[in-house]
Protein backbone atom coordinates (compact mmCIF):
# COMPACT_ATOMS: atom_id res chain seq x y z
CA UNK A 1 0.00 0.00 0.00
CA UNK A 2 1.27 3.45 -1.07
CA UNK A 3 -0.29 6.71 0.39
CA UNK A 4 0.75 9.71 -1.63
CA UNK A 5 -0.09 13.16 -0.51
CA UNK A 6 0.41 16.48 -2.64
CA UNK A 7 0.79 20.42 -1.35
CA UNK A 8 1.92 23.18 -2.95
CA UNK A 9 -0.96 24.16 -4.78
CA UNK A 10 -2.45 27.64 -4.88
CA UNK A 11 -3.48 30.95 -6.16
CA UNK A 12 -0.79 32.09 -8.94
CA UNK A 13 -0.81 34.55 -11.29
CA UNK A 14 0.19 34.07 -15.18
CA UNK A 15 2.97 33.50 -16.03
CA UNK A 16 3.96 32.91 -12.53
CA UNK A 17 5.57 29.68 -11.46
CA UNK A 18 4.28 26.78 -8.56
CA UNK A 19 5.82 23.77 -7.01
CA UNK A 20 4.25 20.67 -6.25
CA UNK A 21 5.56 18.02 -4.48
CA UNK A 22 4.04 14.81 -3.59
CA UNK A 23 4.87 12.89 -0.49
CA UNK A 24 4.55 8.99 -0.31
CA UNK A 25 4.19 6.56 2.28
CA UNK A 26 6.02 3.53 2.47
CA UNK A 27 9.83 1.93 1.34
CA UNK A 28 8.43 0.87 -1.91
CA UNK A 29 8.56 4.54 -3.55
CA UNK A 30 11.30 4.19 -5.86
CA UNK A 31 9.73 0.52 -7.19
CA UNK A 32 7.09 2.67 -8.97
CA UNK A 33 6.64 4.84 -12.06
CA UNK A 34 5.03 8.22 -11.16
CA UNK A 35 3.89 11.16 -12.74
CA UNK A 36 0.85 13.79 -12.74
CA UNK A 37 -2.29 14.29 -14.01
CA UNK A 38 -5.36 17.16 -13.79
CA UNK A 39 -8.29 17.82 -14.11
CA UNK A 40 -9.95 20.95 -14.88
CA UNK A 41 -13.85 21.98 -13.98
CA UNK A 42 -16.05 20.16 -16.50
CA UNK A 43 -13.13 17.88 -17.83
CA UNK A 44 -11.95 14.70 -17.93
CA UNK A 45 -8.60 13.94 -16.04
CA UNK A 46 -6.04 14.25 -18.24
CA UNK A 47 -2.18 12.70 -18.14
CA UNK A 48 0.63 15.85 -18.20
CA UNK A 49 3.50 14.08 -17.25
CA UNK A 50 5.55 11.34 -16.16
CA UNK A 51 8.77 9.42 -14.25
CA UNK A 52 10.19 6.38 -14.40
CA UNK A 53 11.69 4.73 -11.08
CA UNK A 54 15.62 5.96 -11.28
CA UNK A 55 14.18 9.47 -12.48
CA UNK A 56 16.24 9.56 -15.45
CA UNK A 57 13.34 9.37 -18.05
CA UNK A 58 10.81 11.69 -17.97
CA UNK A 59 7.50 12.13 -21.01
CA UNK A 60 5.74 15.19 -21.01
CA UNK A 61 2.42 15.45 -23.10
CA UNK A 62 2.65 18.81 -24.75
CA UNK A 63 0.94 21.10 -23.45
CA UNK A 64 3.05 21.28 -20.58
CA UNK A 65 6.65 20.75 -22.79
CA UNK A 66 8.99 23.61 -22.31
CA UNK A 67 7.36 25.24 -18.74
CA UNK A 68 6.40 21.91 -16.39
CA UNK A 69 9.22 20.05 -15.46
CA UNK A 70 8.89 16.99 -12.90
CA UNK A 71 11.55 15.15 -11.09
CA UNK A 72 11.89 12.82 -7.82
CA UNK A 73 13.94 12.13 -4.73
CA UNK A 74 13.63 8.36 -3.74
CA UNK A 75 15.66 8.84 -0.85
CA UNK A 76 12.62 11.43 0.39
CA UNK A 77 10.38 9.17 -1.46
CA UNK A 78 8.85 12.63 -2.58
CA UNK A 79 7.78 13.72 -6.41
CA UNK A 80 7.92 16.68 -7.95
CA UNK A 81 6.12 19.11 -10.34
CA UNK A 82 8.03 22.52 -11.23
CA UNK A 83 5.69 24.65 -12.98
CA UNK A 84 6.83 27.26 -15.03
CA UNK A 85 4.71 29.85 -17.29
CA UNK A 86 1.54 28.96 -15.81
CA UNK A 87 -1.29 29.97 -17.56
CA UNK A 88 -5.36 30.30 -17.12
CA UNK A 89 -5.67 26.90 -18.75
CA UNK A 90 -3.78 25.52 -16.47
CA UNK A 91 -6.25 25.80 -13.99
CA UNK A 92 -7.29 21.92 -12.50
CA UNK A 93 -7.00 19.86 -9.64
CA UNK A 94 -3.37 18.36 -10.07
CA UNK A 95 -3.02 14.84 -8.80
CA UNK A 96 -0.07 12.43 -7.71
CA UNK A 97 -0.14 9.08 -9.14
CA UNK A 98 1.86 5.92 -9.44
CA UNK A 99 1.78 3.26 -11.33
CA UNK A 100 3.84 -0.54 -10.94
CA UNK A 101 3.46 -1.08 -15.04
CA UNK A 102 5.65 0.32 -17.69
CA UNK A 103 2.99 2.73 -19.08
CA UNK A 104 1.26 5.74 -16.30
CA UNK A 105 -2.28 6.44 -17.94
CA UNK A 106 -5.00 7.21 -15.84
CA UNK A 107 -6.08 3.07 -16.53
CA UNK A 108 -2.60 1.91 -15.22
CA UNK A 109 -2.46 3.70 -11.87
CA UNK A 110 -2.25 1.68 -8.56
CA UNK A 111 -2.48 4.64 -6.37
CA UNK A 112 -3.90 8.50 -6.69
CA UNK A 113 -3.41 11.51 -4.62
CA UNK A 114 -6.19 13.45 -3.04
CA UNK A 115 -5.33 16.46 -5.48
CA UNK A 116 -4.44 19.51 -4.90
CA UNK A 117 -5.70 22.91 -6.27
CA UNK A 118 -4.03 25.28 -9.03
CA UNK A 119 -5.72 28.53 -9.82
CA UNK A 120 -4.22 30.36 -12.65
CA UNK A 121 -5.61 34.67 -12.45
CA UNK A 122 -5.49 36.21 -15.63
Amino acid sequence: QVQLVESGGGLVQTGGSLRLSCAASGRTFSSYNMGWFRQAPGKEREFIVAINRSGDTTYLANSVKGRFTISRDNAKNTLYLQMNSLKPEDTAVYYCAATSRLILISTTVDYWGQGTQVTVSS
